[in-house]
This record gives structure tokens, C-alpha cells and sequence, in this order.
């Protein structure tokens, strides 16, 4: 299991821990994204800057839109079907989404896949970016998959 973040707030006044944590996660412009595995230190990574981040658990479908729409390797190139195909042992990007997201593979497998997805800001615009999940945009998403749907 694997988890999409994607920065939603900027740094204005925003305390040093929660700054530093943004850098961590490599997380230093809105509507970045990155994917993290489920592990106790990301969870508690998460939990120190959930008023500033959207996250939840990502589908191998999700990532593997994500992969094909904004996934760039050095140079700002593209990742292609026919990269993924040379450079691992799975035959599509489709492939290499699945065993991700089951924790067979990882995306640093990848090499020169740049870690951050930059993405638009999402269509039809946020929620509330000062409230939690059911009410705004921010913390623990179920619905994730759709929050970035949007911002392809």
C-alpha cells in the first residue's frame, strides 16, 4: 500500500517542524504531489503536516495515470511504456502501477524518474483548504483518487 500527498497550502507562517517535515517529504511548492509507502515513520511524517497536505492511499490505476500524465525524467522528458520496458522487468507502466502499489517494486526502481508529480491546481477548484477531509480538502482523503483525477 502506497500513499499520494499532495501539498495543498503554502509556507506562510508556518511553523519550523512543519516546514522542515514538507521538505522531507520534497514537498516544497502547492500542488505537488509525491508517493510515499505505508510506513510507521511516513504515518507520522503525514500526522505532523496533515493541515497543509491532502493524502490517502492510492490506487495502481490512480498511479498509473499519474505515471503517464506527469511522470518526467531528468531533462523533463516523458516516461513512456518503452522506457519502463527497458529499464525494468515489467512490460508497462500499467505493470510497474500494480507492483508498486502491492510493495513489490518502488518508484526509485525507476532510474531518473523525478520523485515529484507537479500537477494543476484541481478543476472546479477546492473545497476549503482550512478544514479536514469531510468538510474541506485537507488530512486523511478517501477519496484521493478523485482529488487527483482533477488536478491531472
Amino acid at each position: 500500500m502506497v500513499y499520494a500527498v499532495v501539498r495543498l497550502r503554502g509556507t506562510v507562517d508556518v511553523n519550523r517542524k512543519i516546514k522542515d517535515t514538507l521538505k522531507m517529504l520534497r514537498l516544497h511548492k502547492r500542488y505537488h504531489c509525491v508517493v510515499v509507502p505505508d510506513t510507521p515513520s511516513y504515518r507520522g511524517m503525514l500526522q505532523v503536516v496533515k493541515d497543509y497536505v491532502a493524502y490517502g492511499e492510492i490506487g495502481a490505476k490512480t498511479l498509473a495515470l499519474l505515471l503517464r500524465r506527469r511522470g518526467r525524467l531528468t531533462g523533463n522528458r516523458r516516461l513512456t511504456d518503452d522506457y519502463v520496458r527497458e529499464r525494468t522487468p515489467y512490460s508497462s507502466i500499467d505493470e510497474f502501477a500494480e507492483a508498486v502499489v502491492n510493495g513489490k517494486a518502488k518508484l526509485s526502481d525507476l532510474p531518473d524518474l523525478k520523485p515529484v508529480f507537479r500537477l494543476h491546481p484541481p478543476r472546479k477548484g477546492l473545497r476549503n483548504i482550512k478544514w479536514q477531509y469531510p468538510i474541506g480538502d485537507l488530512g486523511k482523503h478517501k477519496e484521493i483518487d478523485k482529488l487527483l483525477e482533477r488536478m491531472r
